[in-house]
């Protein structure tokens, strides 16, 4: 579904990806692993044309999308949801929801109550302003927004950050339903690397902007090594 070919990023002088090549197939899970500062968030951006690549190919579905535009790549089944939480505070939950189907010229209604089946602590709280939410809700209101928009490929960037493990679990245990059931692709940028792995079909190892290893799971958790060095744990 997404290939990866020769990817190189960079903020000036700062290069933040150096020749990356991989491949997502469709219906699968792929972890993107490593260190702070490994190029995993400027992956993730530069896929979603929040970023221009300095050089190399990012394919979607057999089209090469490197230069297109962010709102294009939305309407061709990508959706991206950053690091952070970014939900719009002063909003309701409904409302954050319905901007995320905005384009679909429905009003952004369309889908919100399989939103709600699929997030039944949204539904309790549609009326709420998002800033009320806990971290895991908001981050839950983040991905549904990013479903409403009906993705074939959900990039994820650190959707584990600052969440208790049992929200963290729960999370990523979503993430597979939505494979198993939907044939969602998604790309799953994450610093706990045990708790991505556990649900990944493959797994991208990062450091400094290069690729240093790709694999199973299995066979990138049964590597000493790599786990020392890299994954830590």
């Amino acid at each position: 579904m997404l290939e990866v070919l020769d990817l190189e990023t960079a903020y000036g002088p700062v290069r933040a990806l150096r020749g990356v090549s991989f491949d997502v197939p469709k219906g699968t899970i792929t972890a993107v692993l490593g260190a702070n500062g490994a190029g995993k968030t400027s992956l993730l951006r530069t896929l979603s044309g929040l970023v221009r690549p300095r050089a190399g190919r990012i394919v979607l579905d057999g089209a090469d999308v490197s230069r297109t535009p962010v709102e294009q790549l939305v309407r061709r089944g990508m959706a991206h949801v950053p690091e952070g939480r970014g939900v719009i505070a002063e909003l309701s939950v409904e409302e954050n929801l319905r901007l995320g189907g905005l384009w679909r010229g429905d009003g952004g209604r369309g889908g919100l109550d399989e939103m709600y089946d699929l997030f039944p602590r949204l539904g309790e709280r549609r009326g709420q302003p998002a800033h009320t939410l806990s971290g895991g809700e908001r981050q839950m209101l983040a991905i549904g927004r990013a479903l409403m928009a009906k993705p074939r490929l959900l990039l994820l960037d650190e959707p584990s950050l600052g969440l208790a493990p049992q929200v963290t679990a729960r999370i990523m245990g979503l993430l597979a339903r939505l494979r198993d059931e939907s044939g969602l692709t998604v790309l799953l940028v994450e610093q706990n690397a045990k708790s991505a792995l556990s649900v990944a079909d493959r797994g991208i190892v990062l450091n400094l902007g290069r690729v240093v290893a790709s694999d199973t799971p299995a066979a990138l958790s049964a590597d000493d090594g790599l786990r020392h060095a890299y994954l830590g744990f």
